[in-house]
């Protein structure tokens, strides 16, 4: 069974977005960094409300897929469509935008820390024009699997298969096959676990330091980086000195010609055009 290796490192630079919130941007920094069909990865962390209190006010999308994950602080969701859907510490919300949806995430606290991540994952062409949709997942609904020796896995999207358990997480069927864990590991933790062999991944470990990679060929990786993953079957990831925390992702490739603007990722920059002259023009949704 082949092991997958640490194959490229992506460090997150310090960005903001929406109303000016403070964040990380790993993939997605530039077009060129990025891993089918991942898009973006930012990590927002802080406990200074002045980083994250102009939230992120309306703003369209169209063609692809939001993930966001909190690990602590509170926002509200709504869009055009009359969801109102609360992001609350350990819960998550998934939305597909389709063929367009115009949301706000805005946040419900005025002091604290706001911690979390967005992704985004590509859709199909054949499913970009699509209804759009989301999904508000509570925390309580986020299976969790105890690991031998210590640690914690919570299966957001996606199955875990770990020393004889199984356990779905809420988001299946999805046409991507994404597979994404939040994993904690105490000093000196291992972790391991199957990946559909022609599936992408990558590992972004958000506390502490791990490496990746059968023992004979282990690589380091770092806090708020992105750690690309070879092809391969199976995944060994150890922690050091220190407790760590990390998501690990993978998916099926779309393998299709992307063009984006923004918040907008169609196939064609005709594509493109359309879609902006339909925000333009109110039609986008």
């Amino acid at each position: 069974m082949n092991t997958r290796t640490l194959q490229q490192v992506i460090r997150s630079i310090p960005t903001s977005d929406g109303g000016g919130v403070k964040l990380r941007r790993s993939l997605g920094q530039t077009q060129a960094l990025r891993l089918d069909p991942f898009l973006m990865l930012d990590e927002f962390s802080s406990s200074n409300a002045d980083d994250y209190i102009a939230g992120f006010p309306d703003h369209p999308h169209r063609g692809f897929e939001t993930v966001t994950y909190m690990l602590d602080g509170h926002m509200l969701h709504q869009d055009h469509l009359g969801n109102h859907g609360d992001l609350r510490s350990g819960g998550a919300q998934w939305m597909t935008a389709g063929r367009g949806i115009i949301h706000s995430e805005m946040p419900q606290q005025e002091s604290g820390r706001m911690r979390g991540f967005q992704l985004w994952i590509n859709l199909p062409a054949q499913e970009k024009m699509k209804p759009a949709s989301y999904q508000d997942i509570l925390p309580e609904e986020i299976p969790r699997l105890k690991l031998p020796g210590g640690g914690e896995v919570k299966i957001i999207a996606g199955i875990a298969e770990i020393d004889g358990k199984t356990l779905a997480g809420p988001i299946q069927g999805i046409s991507t096959e994404p597979l994404f864990l939040d994993v904690r590991l105490p000093v000196g933790g291992h972790f391991k676990h199957l990946i559909i062999k022609d599936h992408n991944a990558f590992v972004y470990p958000y506390e502490g330091r791990l490496e990746i990679g059968p023992v004979a060929n282990r690589l380091p990786l770092e806090a708020q980086s992105a750690g690309i993953l070879s092809m391969g079957e199976y995944l060994e990831i150890q922690a050091g000195d220190q407790a760590t925390a990390f998501l690990l992702l993978a998916a099926r490739p779309i393998r299709e010609p992307i063009a984006q603007y923004g918040p907008f990722v169609m196939n064609t920059r005709d594509e493109i055009e359309q879609a902006i002259a339909d925000y333009k023009n109110g039609q986008l949704v």
